[in-house]
C-alpha cells in the first residue's frame, strides 16, 4: 500500500469518525438530545420517532433555549457551554460535556435546530446536512428547543445497513429514554413512535412513583427499599424479591449522580447481596441510585458516558453490597403462593390465579413511609435536577450508618413450631405465625451445612482425613493440566490431590466433613475437575463458595430419608439460626407458605 503524506482531515470527516463512537444507532441520538435537554433545564421533554428513529427522530423541550447568535457553534465539534477549564473535568455536574454530540449528528443525518430562549420573542432555526450550514435564520416557536434528525446515516449507507428492524431499534430508545426518566424523575416524559404513545410519564417530586411507573406497579408488592448512606455514599432503590430474578442483567439499573451508567464492580456488588437467593445463573431486578462526591468519580473515560472510573471502586462495592444485603435480611423472603377460591377450584366460572401468584403477600407495600433502620421515614422529595438524594436526606433526618459488621437489626422472633409433620420422606409440615408451612428437607439441609462449612473454613482449612489407599481416578488431559491451579482450593477444603500417571490422578486424603456424612470420594473429585475444566472454579472466594456450595449438596439430607422426631425439630430449628435459611445455596427456596387468610377462605371462613 502506497505511503500518503500527513494531512489534516476535513472537518466533516473528524466528525463522521467522533460520530462512530458517539452515535451508534438511532437510541444514541436520542440519549445525547435528551440529556442537553436535561442540561438546559427543562421540565418537559417530548420524544417522537418514525421507523424506529431511522426516518426521524424529535426531541422537544422547554428549557432555557439557545442565543441565535450561538447556534452556529453548537454543531461546531468540541464546542459546548457546560465546562471552560480544565479543572471542570474534576468534578462534572452536568449530563453532557464533550461538546461533540451535535457536531457528531449533523455530520451523518440532515438536523435541523429551532429554539428560542424564554426572554426573546421570537425563535432561531439552523438547518445542517453534511458540511452544509444554513441559518440561523428568524423563525417562530415556543420557548425551548426542538432538534430533528432525519434520515440517519444516509451519507454513510454502510452504517445504516447494520441497524436493526424497526422495532429493535424503537425498543432501544425506550429503553434509554426510560432510564433517563428514572433519575430525572422531576421532569415530564413524552415518547411517541410512528403516532403511538409508547411512554407518558408526568413529573413527580417521588422517585419511588415514577421507579414504579416505569417498572411496573404490578410488581410493587414484590419490591424491598434499600435506603443507606455508608462513608458519604447514598445508596436508595427498589430492589425485587428473589423470585423475580431474571435470566440476564437487563433489569438492572444503575444510576450515578443523575446519570444511567454501566458498572460491573456495582453490579458484581449487587449479584454478592443477592448470593444464595437466586440461581446463579439469573440476576436480580433492581434499580439503584447512587449519590456522591462528583471529584471522587471520573464520567469521562467513555464517549457515550456510560462508563465510569471510581476513586475508591471498593468503597463503592462494599457501599452497595452492604446496603442491598441489609435490605434483603431484614425481609422476609420465604416464598408465598395462594389457593384459587373455592369457586373457582370447584368449577365456577372465575379463572383461577396462577400458581404462585400472591393474592396478599407479607412483603412491604409502598403506600406510605418506608422504615430504614427501625426508624418511619417520608420518601425522598426534591425539585432540582438531577434529583439531590442527599438534600432529600437532610430532610429525613440522620441515618444509620452501616459499618464493616453488618449486622441486622431486629428480626421478629420466630414463633416456635407446635406440631410437625414429613410429608413423602421429603418436605416437612409445620407452622409460624402467618400460616402453613412447608419446608424442603434436602434444600434446607443444604443451607444448614453451607453455612457451617463458611463458618468452619473462616477459622482455617478444613480437617482432612488420609486415606489408607489412595483413590486413583483415571481424567482427561485438560483436568489434569488444572491441578496446579486448584492447589490453594484443594488445600483450604481439606483436599489432597497428585498426579499419579500421565492420565490419572491419585486422591490422597478427603475432607474428614464429607467423610462422615459418607460422600463418595471418586464421584466428588470427578465434579470439582470438571467445574474446574469449565472455569467455575479456582483460587478466588466465589470458586471456594461454589466448592462449598457442591460440599453441602452433597453431604445434604436427601429427598425419601426418614427422619425421627428429633431430628426434623434439631432442623427446624437450625432455619432460625442461619442466615438466607430461606434458600438453599443454588437460590432456590427452602420453604413456600400458605396463609392463615387463603386456609379461611377455603373452608369458607371468609
Amino acid at each position: 500500500m502506497p505511503t500518503m503524506p500527513i494531512r489534516v482531515l476535513p472537518t466533516l470527516l473528524v466528525n463522521q469518525i467522533a460520530a462512530g463512537e458517539v452515535v451508534e444507532r438511532p437510541a444514541s441520538v436520542v440519549k445525547e438530545l435528551v440529556e442537553n435537554a436535561l442540561d438546559a433545564g427543562a421540565t418537559r421533554i417530548e420524544v417522537a420517532i418514525e421507523g424506529g428513529g431511522r426516518e426521524l427522530i424529535r426531541v422537544t423541550d422547554d428549557g432555557s433555549g439557545i442565543p441565535p447568535d450561538e447556534l452556529t457553534l453548537a454543531v461546531a465539534p468540541h464546542a459546548t457551554s457546560k465546562i471552560a477549564r480544565p479543572e471542570d473535568l474534576v468534578a462534572i455536574g452536568t449530563m453532557g460535556f464533550r461538546g461533540e454530540a451535535l457536531a457528531s449528528i449533523a455530520s451523518v443525518s440532515r438536523l435541523s435546530i429551532l429554539s428560542r430562549q424564554r426572554t426573546s420573542d421570537a425563535a432561531a432555526e439552523l438547518l445542517v446536512e453534511g458540511d452544509a450550514i444554513t441559518g440561523p435564520r428568524p423563525a417562530s416557536g415556543p420557548p425551548g428547543t426542538s432538534v430533528v434528525v432525519r434520515t440517519l446515516f444516509f451519507n454513510t449507507p454502510a452504517r445504516r445497513k447494520f441497524l436493526k428492524s424497526e422495532g429493535t431499534e424503537g425498543g432501544r430508545i425506550a429503553d434509554v429514554v426510560e432510564s433517563l426518566a428514572l433519575s430525572h424523575p422531576q421532569v415530564a416524559f413524552l415518547l411517541r413512535s410512528d403516532g403511538r404513545t409508547l411512554l407518558d410519564l408526568p413529573a413527580t417530586d417521588d422517585p419511588r412513583r415514577r421507579t414504579l411507573d416505569v417498572i411496573g406497579r404490578e410488581i410493587e408488592p414484590k419490591l424491598l427499599v434499600t435506603d443507606a448512606l455508608d462513608g458519604g455514599i447514598t445508596v436508595w432503590g427498589l430492589l425485587g424479591l428473589p423470585e423475580l430474578a431474571k435470566p440476564s442483567a437487563k433489569h438492572v439499573r444503575i444510576h450515578l449522580n443523575g446519570r444511567p451508567i454501566a458498572d460491573r464492580a456495582i453490579l458484581h456488588a449487587l449479584r454478592e447481596a443477592y448470593r444464595g437467593l437466586i440461581e446463579p445463573a439469573r440476576s436480580p431486578l433492581a434499580v439503584l441510585f447512587l449519590e456522591m462526591d462528583p471529584r471522587e468519580v471520573d464520567v469521562n473515560v467513555h464517549p457515550a458516558k456510560t462508563e465510569v472510573r471510581f476513586r475508591q471502586p471498593s468503597a463503592v462495592h462494599q457501599a452497595v453490597l452492604r446496603a442491598v444485603r441489609r435490605s434483603l435480611r431484614l425481609a422476609d423472603l420465604v416464598p408465598a403462593f395462594a389457593l384459587g377460591h373455592p369457586s373457582e377450584t370447584a368449577g365456577g366460572n372465575g379463572s383461577a390465579p396462577a400458581f404462585g401468584e400472591p393474592k396478599e403477600t407479607p412483603f412491604t407495600t409502598f403506600t406510605g413511609p418506608f422504615t430504614v433502620g427501625g426508624a418511619a421515614h417520608t420518601p425522598m422529595r426534591s425539585s432540582v435536577q438531577p434529583i439531590d438524594y442527599r438534600e432529600a436526606r437532610d430532610r429525613l433526618g440522620p441515618l444509620p450508618t452501616i459499618g464493616l459488621v453488618d449486622a441486622p437489626a431486629s428480626l421478629p422472633t420466630p414463633v416456635r413450631a407446635v406440631e410437625i409433620l414429613q410429608v413423602h420422606s421429603s418436605f416437612v409440615v409445620t407452622q409460624d405465625e402467618q400460616g402453613l408451612l412447608i419446608v424442603d428437607q434436602h434444600a434446607l439441609h443444604e443451607r444448614v451445612m453451607f453455612e457451617r462449612l463458611l463458618e468452619r473454613i473462616a477459622k482455617g482449612n478444613l480437617e482432612k482425613q488420609r486415606l489408607l489407599l489412595p483413590t486413583v481416578l483415571e481424567v482427561t488431559g485438560s483436568e489434569l493440566e488444572v491441578l496446579g491451579d486448584l492447589e490453594s482450593l484443594c488445600e483450604r477444603i481439606g483436599l489432597e490431590l497428585a498426579a499419579a500417571g500421565p492420565r490419572s490422578i491419585a486422591v490422597h486424603a478427603f475432607p474428614s466433613f464429607l467423610l462422615e456424612r459418607g460422600v463418595d470420594v471418586a464421584p466428588f473429585v470427578r465434579e470439582l475437575l470438571a467445574k474446574s475444566t469449565d472455569g467455575d472454579a479456582g483460587g478466588s472466594e466465589a470458586a471456594l463458595s461454589e466448592v462449598l456450595d457442591m460440599m453441602a449438596c452433597k453431604a445434604a439430607i436427601k429427598a425419601g430419608d426418614r427422619l425421627s422426631l428429633e431430628e426434623l425439630r434439631d432442623l427446624l430449628a437450625s432455619r432460625e439460626r442461619i442466615e438466607r435459611s430461606t434458600n438453599c445455596p443454588h437460590g432456590r427456596p427452602t420453604s413456600l407458605r400458605i396463609s392463615i387468610r387463603d386456609l379461611e377462605r377455603q373452608f369458607g371462613r371468609c
